[in-house]
């Protein structure tokens, strides 16, 4: 097969709005990823590959031809020798299913939230929650910082308004400096949902309106807080720390 020579083909003109429009993600329900070692990522963790785009076939996936030069334009790294592919977003778990969940609130950088997916993939997290005005889980810098626990993770976004019915009566915790909370430590057993702010101003007044009550992680003195990444490391943590299988 002659491969794609034109950046006006609409295979490479989708790609590319694929690569930079959350918008035309969320209507496709696919998302885009780059290089070798994503797409083995993508391929052992039974992600449904839809189409890739690299400049040899690739045997048993569905390979489009391209030139080097298309695959720079389409690719969402510099200087990437590809393959670029797209993969179908992960299906929402039934509510019913929910164990542990946690809840990011307004964590803008990708790396914390591409951190975050991936700490959660690796601690057995239920369901990823991205609520109010947090980086998009699917563009392309998430989706690399989550180092490949996206193609494992399932992930949801929504606003303050859809977070119960996502949680469906899952009680929740707000992780907060406030007086008066509990000792992160204290948590009580069984399913719950964590929530976790951004850095510089926590969790809102409305999200903690619904919570069931709020923890801290114990600091030392003279400590502002946490990088929103690591405090959501820690409370998952907790969540879980009685119930993994220890490696030795």
């Amino acid at each position: 097969m002659e491969p794609i020579r034109s950046r006006q083909n609409e295979l490479v003109k989708r790609f590319i709005a694929l690569g930079a429009d959350a918008k035309a993600r969320r209507q496709e329900g696919v998302f885009l990823c780059a290089g070798e070692t994503l797409l083995a990522e993508a391929v052992s963790a039974g992600a449904e590959v839809t189409c890739v785009l690299a400049a040899e076939d690739i045997p048993g996936l569905p390979v489009r031809l391209v030139t080097p030069e298309i695959l720079k334009a389409v690719s969402p790294l510099q200087n990437s020798p590809g393959p670029v592919f797209t993969v179908k977003m992960r299906p929402i778990p039934p509510a019913d299913s929910l164990g542990r969940v946690i809840v990011l609130e307004n964590v803008q950088d990708p790396g914390n939230v591409g951190t975050v997916l991936r700490t959660a993939a690796a601690f057995g997290m239920d369901l990823a929650v991205l609520c109010g005005s947090c980086a998009d889980p699917y563009n392309p810098k998430t989706v690399r910082a989550t180092m490949g626990a996206i193609f494992r993770q399932a992930v949801v976004q929504t606003d303050l308004d859809g977070l119960e019915g996502v949680l469906r009566g899952l009680p929740l915790y707000g992780a907060a400096l406030a007086p008066g909370g509990a000792d992160i430590r204290a948590l009580p057993a069984g399913p719950m949902a964590v929530a976790v702010g951004n850095e510089g101003g926590g969790l809102t007044a409305g999200l903690l309106a619904k919570c069931a009550g709020t923890v801290r992680i114990p600091m030392l003195p003279r400590t502002e807080s946490l990088n929103a990444a690591v405090a959501a490391a820690v409370s998952m943590w907790e969540m879980v720390r009685s119930e993994l299988p220890w490696q030795g």
